[in-house]
């Protein structure tokens, strides 16, 4: 057990290295808090969504925005498409692939951001509220991993985890990802960095 633990350490810290080695990534992290903190100055807001553990992820973003992240501070306006009540509703009576969208649809407006995370990049109800965000004029912060698949399509910033046969691996440098945008929003509308 101890060997597999230890090779489940290494092989997660390899994919952070993949991904920290190529220079792109940081300047993409940079682009999307840029993009949410334009929105946020704006009198905008950020919308995320995800499926699985990408909605834990989604939550998990959106908590820290309105909630806290590290020290008090003002809250920020951010929601997480996950509500059961909603889900529910829009699924029993709309195609399920149109769940995300629905919302979208609902609370979005021009110079709002999304936050899409998709680990496979393929997730059609992520997609299809990626696709009505992109003609409502709300700007894309997309997480993939894997080959990106076709949300990279619709994003204006694509952070793509490095390929991993298996979604957590994807997970975690997401994780990483999100913290560090909030880490940044933060540092630029709070503290003024």
């Amino acid at each position: 057990m101890k060997n597999s633990i230890l090779s489940t350490l290494n092989e997660s810290a390899n994919i952070l290295n993949v991904f920290i080695s190529d220079e792109s990534n940081i300047q993409k992290i940079a682009s999307a808090v840029e993009i949410m903190v334009s929105s946020l100055e704006n009198g905008g807001k950020i919308i995320a969504c995800g499926n699985g553990g990408s909605l834990c992820d989604a939550t998990h973003f959106c908590e820290e925005l309105t909630a806290r992240f590290r020290k008090n501070r003002k809250a920020l306006p951010a929601v997480a498409i996950n509500d059961p009540a909603f889900i529910t509703c829009a699924v029993n009576d709309f195609n399920p692939q149109d769940v995300f969208a629905r919302y979208i649809e609902a609370m979005g407006k021009n110079g709002d951001v999304l936050l899409a995370i998709s680990t496979s990049g393929n997730s059609e109800n992520v997609l299809r509220a990626s696709k009505l965000a992109r003609e409502m004029g709300i700007k894309i912060v997309a997480l993939t991993g894997k080959s990106g698949g076709k949300l990279g399509e619709f994003a204006d910033v694509e952070i793509r985890a490095p390929f991993s046969e298996y979604s957590d691996r994807a997970q975690e440098i997401h994780i990483k990802v999100i913290h560090i945008l909030v880490q940044e929003i933060e540092n630029l509308l709070i503290y003024k960095k």
